[in-house]
């Protein structure tokens, strides 16, 4: 007993060390927001119009576009990387388990590969084909639709960062449903093909025993998604405006960082608008991301109890 308690005491400072880094990361973030937030008020947040100045009294920073860019590219993401994730788990689990055994370390390889291969890639090979071949068929037959309503110019746009993001969210997504389909215990399986039970029905049945796990890998994803940068800034556009259609040029709130950071000093407010931004995507990913581990951890202990 006294050494269990002394190694749990021993725990105590490094796991410390986390807590305090994430609050001095939180509090950093809103010291630097405060001055754009009190000069601008909430029209920081819903304001469209971005208009840097030498001038504090014309300055105005409105991060409106790239909240608003940030969630739509973030959800177009989901929408893509969820189902083809949940379709390729149970497909490795149920109709090919002893390829899941090749395929998911590479699934999983991915996931390690530095954003910038992801955002040459998306740069040269994805935007142009994409604009060839998707989103100039889209504009020409669904253009009475408002989210296709534009033309595609370039093909750097909120529909390509969307569908980038749902490539680099798969690795993440597919491995939190592959693992929980995993874990379901294999008498459940069993007892449904002693029934008579087809693969289709099979799956049917266990699907909902990972529900939570699915709810979770989602919410992870759109974490995911909503804080990548480098690749999201190569293929989106950046353009500060707020439109409805997925194929005129976007940004997000990371891809304004990188875009406009460098030159923010020069600028009355725009450092501090910028922040205020960066507080924004903390507070999202801080909340999308304890609410998913939140979930699968209760799972888990259901699972496992």
């Amino acid at each position: 007993m006294e050494r269990d308690r002394l190694f749990f005491l021993s725990l105590i400072p490094a796991a410390s060390i986390v807590m305090v880094a994430l609050a001095l990361i939180v509090a950093v973030f809103v010291y630097k927001s405060v001055p754009a937030i009190l000069h601008e008020g909430l029209s920081l947040f819903t304001s469209v119009r971005w208009s840097p100045s030498l001038s504090p009294r014309t300055a105005f920073y409105g991060l409106l576009p790239a909240i608003v860019g940030t969630l739509v590219t973030s959800s177009l993401a989901l929408a893509i990387s969820l189902p083809v994730s949940l379709a390729a788990a149970l497909f490795l689990c149920e109709y090919a388990p002893k390829l899941g055994n090749y395929v998911s370390p590479v699934i999983d390889a991915a996931a390690g590969l530095p954003t910038v291969v992801y955002g040459l890639w998306g740069l040269y090979v994805l935007a142009p084909f994409l604009r060839d071949f998707v989103e100039e068929p889209l504009h020409r037959y669904l253009g009475f639709v408002p989210l296709f309503s534009c033309s595609p110019s370039s093909g750097y746009n909120v529909f390509t960062a969307g569908v980038l993001l749902a490539i680099m969210s798969i690795p993440y997504t597919f491995a939190a449903i592959y693992e929980a389909y995993r874990s379901i215990p294999s008498g459940v399986r069993e007892a449904a093909y002693s029934i008579g039970a087809r693969k289709f029905e099979v799956c049917s049945i266990l699907l909902p025993l990972v529900r939570p796990a699915v709810l979770s890998a989602a919410l992870l994803g759109l974490g995911r998604a909503a804080s990548e940068t480098i690749a999201v800034t190569m293929v989106v556009g950046n353009a500060p405006t707020l439109t409805s259609c997925l194929l005129s040029p976007g940004v997000t709130l990371t891809s304004l960082m990188a875009t406009q950071f460098g030159e923010a000093s020069l600028y009355p407010y725009m450092e501090s608008a910028l922040f205020a931004g960066g507080l924004v995507l903390l507070v999202l990913g801080l909340v999308l991301n304890s609410v998913g581990l939140a979930i699968m951890s209760r799972w888990r202990r259901g699972i496992y109890a």
